[in-house]
């Protein structure tokens, strides 16, 4: 697979190049692209990458040597037994003195699993010998919480040492369908389970139909990704029963705080420390109305699983191990059959639609600075009220409401009424008060001439078909 995005995170390598010295940490989750990333970086540099692995200190003494061998040239580096890190170490520092070096620590937390003490040779060792050596560091990572403890808390002897942390999310899915030759609703089905996740990405990258590929890849017993989650929170957390509760608990439609707790039968004081793991584990999203103003006190937070797979996983393979494991697969696409574009792709587009609507913004394509970019709800003596998209530009006092319609057929006049009567909640505009309100409908299949005919009237109505808003509102 071709390399994607990641725009953003190679200006900021490349800047902390230029840097006198730059050491840098990368972190995320297994499978988002942290060493294609790497690798992208550092294909026309000199450096040295080093990969660690489960191994004793003596054989990663042992490999980085070799690394060192090769990329020095010098075939005597690989028959020298090193017993000291610094010593290899100052091997990088001495290479090539005036010309600017990368060395690349790749999976950090197996040698800190190894050796504890690690984080305090590195330190001494950038202190000593490569800060002032023309050396670029980089320590990488996917097991986050070693990476937080270990190079990034306050704690860490490592602390204050780096110039920038990136962590690494997955591809947005503009920068997915940009590079992507396939229709607007094949992205949007694809992306719904990959979540744009690059080595998901790679299984399904064949000419097959999706229901193919998902046989193949997640339905069978031998596909790559069929025991996915259990692999990720096992090397992760100490007791992944108990997160896979709260995961399925949340994947069967419980959002708030105390339903969780009542399907798992435990008080909320209990499962909260799991919420925050998955939270920071970027497997859980904790969401707020866009009306709080200090949302990480918020009252009104629902949970919601934020990586698409394993809310796939949850819904489509968790529930039906047992009739998987007798290869029977056809029960679970009869129930994808079901819902699986009306309901689970139709959720994810709404957050597609929130990173469309960032996209256009940012290339000026619609005209508003958003501050901060979420959804709304309110459930009270009102109604229940649903806002897809929610912005705020708070530099000019604007405030952009969206309905997100991943219907077969054109959005009518009806949707944008419905939409203007929520907008006109008393909780909105009490909240954004003097704020001008600007509707947004996205849809996959167009819209009624009737609203189009009305949008061109009507500039704070702009329409947004597939990732494309119409110039003036015209098709």
């Amino acid at each position: 697979m071709d390399f994607i995005g990641r725009t953003s995170e190679l200006a900021t390598l490349n800047a902390e190049l230029e840097r006198g010295s730059g050491f840098v940490v990368i972190y995320g989750r297994r499978r988002v692209g942290k060493t294609t990333l790497i690798k992208e970086f550092i294909k026309d540099k000199r450096a040295f990458y080093f990969l660690a692995t489960t191994e004793s200190e003596a054989q990663s003494m042992k490999r980085f040597a070799g690394v060192l061998s090769r990329t020095t040239k010098n075939p005597m580096l690989s028959k020298v037994t090193f017993t000291d890190w610094l010593d290899l170490f100052q091997v990088v520092a001495d290479d090539h003195p005036d010309e600017k070096k990368v060395l690349v620590i790749d999976e950090f937390p197996y040698l800190v699993k190894t050796n504890p003490d690690f984080p305090s040779i590195l330190q001494n060792a950038w202190d000593e010998v490569l800060k002032d050596h023309n050396v670029m560091l980089i320590l990488c990572g996917s097991l986050i919480s070693m990476m937080k403890k270990h190079a990034l808390a306050y704690d860490s002897p490592l602390y204050g040492r780096r110039t920038a942390q990136i962590r690494l999310m997955p591809l947005q899915f503009t920068d997915v369908y940009a590079a992507q030759n396939l229709s607007f609703e094949q992205a949007v089905e694809q992306y719904a389970i990959t979540g744009g996740v690059p080595k998901y990405m790679e299984f399904f990258q064949t000419d097959e139909p999706l229901v193919e590929q998902i046989r193949r890849v997640v339905l069978s017993k031998n596909g790559f990704l069929y025991e996915e989650p259990d692999f990720l929170l096992n090397e992760e957390v100490q007791t992944p029963i108990n997160y896979f509760s709260v995961l399925k608990a949340i994947s069967d439609g419980n959002h708030k705080l105390s339903k969780i707790g009542m399907t798992m039968e435990q008080d909320t004081s209990a499962i909260t420390p799991y919420l925050k793991t998955l939270i920071d584990l970027g497997f859980v999203i904790k969401n707020v109305p866009i009306t709080e103003k200090n949302p990480e006190r918020s009252r009104k937070s629902l949970y919601y699983v934020s990586d698409n797979f394993i809310r796939f996983w949850f819904r489509y393979v968790y529930s039906f191990k047992g009739e998987l494991e007798l290869d029977n697969q056809q029960i679970v696409l009869d129930e994808m059959g079901k819902d699986f574009k009306q309901k689970f792709v139709a959720f994810a587009y709404e957050s597609i639609c929130r990173n469309i609507f960032a996209e256009l913004c940012r290339k000026g394509q619609i005209d508003f600075a958003p501050s901060r970019i979420g959804s709304y709800w309110r459930n009270d003596n009102e109604g229940d009220t649903e806002i897809d998209v929610a912005a705020v530009d708070n530099q000019h006092k604007r405030l952009f409401l969206g309905e997100c319609k991943y219907h077969a057929k054109p959005v009518d006049v009806a949707v944008y009424s419905a939409l203007q009567e929520k907008g006109q909640s008393k909780e909105l505009t009490a909240a954004f008060k003097g704020y001008e309100i600007v509707y947004g409908l996205f849809s996959k299949s167009g819209f009624t001439d009737r609203l189009v005919e009305m949008a061109a009237e009507n500039p704070n109505l702009i329409l947004i078909q597939e990732d494309t808003v119409y110039e003036n509102n015209i098709i």
